[in-house]
């Protein structure tokens, strides 16, 4: 187990680049095996869940080459199929959330594909229907497997069909796209997520000779090839690591400069800032936040109380509430934060009353924060990290924080975040890994 030391209340200064993004990498890594050929895909982040798929696609027999620091090629020329079926495969599937996506690359090349439960977050219920229906309406067949507790799929061919998915999932969608592009056939998938990342699969396989059309909407038009070839792909900046930073530079009344944000792809997330108060300035590329001592929480025309709720793209992404929830502890003000999405993610606030913020959970999904203005600077503690994305939100806390804080279970932050206290600790803060 490691925990991060954090002494609070210092500044930071200077730049930081944000890493390639997770959501966006665990497709792409899983789509190399819908061709024989060669995919190289760079801009990888250096982080646990990425790093564990691609130790996983070196075990199923995909040649896996590092090119350079952040490049990596993948060519699943000779996939392991007997392995496909172990304990040892199963077993490391069960700890990675992101293998589900295996499923449909798998169905859609190989006829086959067995997969365990998923884990991960500790977030909540996240419900896998939205993959297994849409790939059992392309022909897949399914079954349960109750003393192994894994999922058998089997499909001889898969084919075309028009769906209307219960909930735009990205995984979801990402998966059922993913089978559609080598079915026979022509596959219409409406109420299908449209955020960037999904878009930035979309566009790889099309590189690869897929034939998608509709990409950036919730209405996606597949027409099946009969194979795939290889390509080259650029992994965007992480939108959740530049919302993060952007409420870094708020909580410790900091300077920053965000590079290489790829701004055209945040969607509301600086608008979503704004609303806090947050001053900051597209530069180019660049996001620059000027260091700001007070903030005010915006109010609705109607003088009613701010509400910042999760939202299916183009709407904002449930990964930065928990950052959003912490920035407004220290504003002026009050906003009631709505986690939609998931039921658990808004637990974590009662080590942030322990801190000294002002926040009522009035229920699984809704918080109001009560802002102190800074008359009221948050206490340095002891915490746990429950999730990847409350476990920054604490680490953000515990940067603004008066004398030291410790977080336990860090390794949940470095599912996420790529050598995170080194980064930061470049540009002014005072975080030290403890490892045990």
């Amino acid at each position: 187990m490691a925990s991060f030391v954090i002494e609070g209340g210092h500044k930071l200064c200077g730049e930081i680049v944000p890493q390639g993004a997770k959501n966006e990498v665990l497709q792409i890594i899983c789509a190399t095996l819908l061709t024989s050929e060669e995919v190289t895909v760079s801009n990888i982040p250096d982080i646990l869940d990425v790093n564990n798929l691609i130790q996983l696609m070196r075990d199923m027999g995909v040649t896996v080459s590092k090119k350079s620091i952040d490049t990596y090629s993948f060519k699943a020329e000779a996939v392991d199929l007997a392995y496909l079926e172990s304990d040892e495969f199963l077993k490391k599937c069960s700890s990675l959330r992101g293998s589900v996506m295996l499923i449909g690359p798998m169905v859609a090349r190989f006829g086959k594909a067995m997969i365990s439960k998923p884990g991960g977050d500790k977030i909540g219920r996240r419900r896998l229907d939205t993959h297994f229906l849409g790939i059992q309406k392309l022909g897949a067949d399914f079954e349960y497997n109750e003393e192994r507790g894994i999922y058998e799929i089997k499909a001889d061919k898969l084919t075309g069909t028009y769906m209307l998915l219960d909930e735009a999932s990205v995984t979801g969608t990402a998966n059922i796209v993913m089978a559609a592009v080598l079915a026979m056939g022509t596959t219409t998938i409406y109420n299908a997520a449209c955020e960037p990342y999904l878009q930035q699969l979309c566009k790889m396989l099309n590189r690869m000779g897929a034939k998608i059309s509709g990409i950036a909407s919730n209405l996606l038009t597949i027409e099946g090839v009969e194979s795939l070839g290889g390509t080259t792909h650029t992994v965007l900046p992480d939108m959740i690591e530049v919302g993060s930073f952007i409420g870094m530079a708020a909580m410790t009344r900091s300077e920053l400069t965000i590079k290489n944000v790829s701004y055209e792809n945040l969607g509301v997330i600086p608008d979503s800032f704004r609303r806090l108060g947050i001053k900051l300035e597209q530069r180019g590329d660049d996001i620059y936040i000027p260091s700001q001592e007070h903030y005010e929480i915006e109010s609705f025309i109607d003088g009613s109380i701010m509400t910042i709720a999760d939202a299916p793209w183009p709407g904002l992404t449930p990964d930065l509430l928990s950052v959003m929830l912490v920035v407004a502890t220290q504003a002026k003000g009050s906003v009631l934060i709505h986690q939609k999405m998931f039921e658990s993610r808004l637990f974590f606030v009662d080590k942030l009353i322990d801190m000294g913020a002002q926040i009522i959970l009035c229920d699984p999904h809704r918080a109001v924060v009560i802002g102190h203005d800074r008359n009221l600077t948050l206490r340095g503690g002891n915490m746990t990290s429950p999730d990847i994305r409350a476990g920054i939100a604490l680490l953000i806390a515990a940067m603004s924080a008066s004398g030291i804080s410790r977080i336990n279970n860090i390794e949940q932050i470095d599912r996420g975040y790529q050598d995170i206290e080194r980064r930061l600790n470049a540009i002014g803060a005072r975080i030290t890994r403890i490892q045990e």
